[in-house]
């Protein structure tokens, strides 16, 4: 190696290692090389659509997802001894989302670009056209399309195609016939499968997202301090961005209440709703555990076939079989009928208490003819049968009845005069004022001139359809 090209590859890779960061240039301890792993500048909403074929990856057929990176493009090279005088670096160029074509056109560029720079450093240079030149000398456009296909020659693993990228006369013109061509050996297609690369473009795509979020400064909407973004957390739907410590208050405070369903967007009208992975992050074990079972509980909620065990030391989970009212507990093993939550009764109606008797009431009363029939399927029709009449009682005794003042008997009035005879407990009263009455002389309280029953005795009494006052009497 000459003098001169031993300096001229260490300026090289030491510019290279000032220029980029160790994700993009890293040098190799070993040799005079190292790697280079390329991120493209994709334009805004750029889409890739996948595409298989029916035996493999049937699930990914069809999907568009609008991605902000791809994988990188990965020069692996080795300087030789009397480079940049004589030869050209050694390299490999791999990718995950390019076919073998295409990187055996890109591979034929960066000879070229030797070429037309033969004697001088060229490594800046490749990068610079792997960099911003790719997507416009392969002509590829968004939206993206990969096809899986199968090569016979040398390189038998899978490949992908994308049906958009046509190769000019004038960039990487032979390559369009793409199959008859022979592939550069080095050019490297590191994929397995069209559903392996789906897995691995997505995951890198989020992954520098994160990265880029983490990097930048941004306000939080609810103490209005400015923070990095590895400081703060945003909502997927919405992409409104706050502080950590912002919203870990706001999630335990929730959780605390059981409110496991409100951990929205703090923003108002804004119905985003945060990912157990986001509450996971920010809150602590316990609270996590108790977020967890309450949102497992309110999901078994919602679901018709679940009841849970009435036993208040058990509520376990139970699944109900369909036109079946009995639940067996796994966990206890207590039958109990899913409607009334007692112990099974089989076939007979369930037993209502007085105060479940006033709910069906209210509940028959106001319900549409289908609600009516199953609530009459669900407790019996004699049982509904029994809640109206008990209604219509209640109403007719509070229209034409009053309580006895001493043991509360409802009695009704229909004609004599206004001292009362109780039916349950046998004590005299006054209709009038309601008040008891001396079993020894019940009719002084009308003749006590103190009294505020005075000569009311037959007042409002009934005689033949018509009520008479005595004391209007001429």
């Amino acid at each position: 190696m000459s003098s001169e090209d031993k300096e001229a590859q260490e300026d090289e890779l030491l510019a290279l290692a000032s220029i980029y960061d160790e994700d993009e240039f890293k040098r190799a301890d070993s040799a005079q090389g190292g790697e280079t792993r390329i991120c493209l500048e994709l334009p805004q909403n750029f889409k890739i659509f996948m595409s298989g074929s029916p035996t493999e990856c049937l699930q990914n057929r069809g999907f568009e997802y609008t991605i902000c990176f791809l994988p990188p493009l990965v020069l692996n090279f080795e300087l030789p001894p009397d480079y940049p005088s004589v030869s050209p670096p050694v390299f490999t160029l791999s990718s995950k989302w390019l076919s073998p074509t295409q990187l055996t056109a890109l591979c034929k560029h960066l000879d070229n670009l030797w070429e037309e720079n033969r004697g001088c450093v060229v490594l800046f240079a490749w990068m610079q056209f792997l960099k911003e030149e790719t997507l416009a000398y392969l002509n590829i456009t968004s939206p993206y399309e990969l096809k899986l296909c199968h090569q016979e020659n040398r390189q038998s693993r899978t490949s992908l195609f994308p049906l958009n990228a046509e190769l000019d006369d004038c960039g990487a013109a032979g390559a369009a016939t793409a199959q008859e061509e022979i592939l550069d050996e080095r050019a490297v297609q590191d994929v397995e499968s069209l559903s392996s690369l789906i897995g691995e473009i997505l995951d890198f795509d989020q992954a520098q997202q994160k990265k880029c979020f983490n990097s930048k400064m941004f306000l939080c909407s609810i103490c209005f301090s400015e923070k990095l973004g590895s400081e703060c957390m945003y909502f997927m739907e919405c992409r409104h961005i706050y502080c950590k410590s912002c919203l870990k208050d706001y999630f335990e405070i929730q959780i605390r209440d059981g409110q496991v369903h409100c951990l929205s967007c703090p923003e108002p009208k804004c119905s985003s709703v945060a990912t157990p992975g986001q509450v996971k992050e920010l809150v602590g074990e316990e609270l996590f555990a108790r977020y967890d079972r309450l949102l497992l509980q309110s999901s078994l909620d919602l679901m018709a076939d679940v009841v849970y065990c009435p036993r208040p030391c058990c509520q376990t989970p139970v699944m109900q079989e369909p036109g079946c009212t009995m639940g067996i507990c796994s966990s206890c093993n207590y039958a109990f009928c899913t409607v009334c939550k007692m112990t099974y009764h089989g076939v007979s109606p369930c037993k209502v208490t007085a105060e479940k008797l006033m709910a069906l009431r209210n509940e028959y009363q106001e319900a549409d003819e289908a609600t009516k029939i199953f609530l009459e399927q669900r407790y019996g029709k004699r049982v509904i049968q029994k809640a109206l009449e008990e209604v219509e009682s209640r109403k007719w005794l509070e229209k034409n009845s009053k309580a006895c003042p001493c043991c509360g008997t409802p009695i009704e009035k229909l004609d004599g005069c206004n001292k009362m005879t109780c039916t349950g407990c046998r004590q005299y009263f006054c209709w009038l004022c309601m008040g008891s009455l001396s079993r020894v002389n019940p009719y002084r309280h009308f003749n006590d001139t103190s009294s505020p029953c005075f000569n009311r005795l037959f007042q409002a009494m009934n005689v033949d359809g018509d009520f008479w006052d005595a004391e209007n009497e001429d």
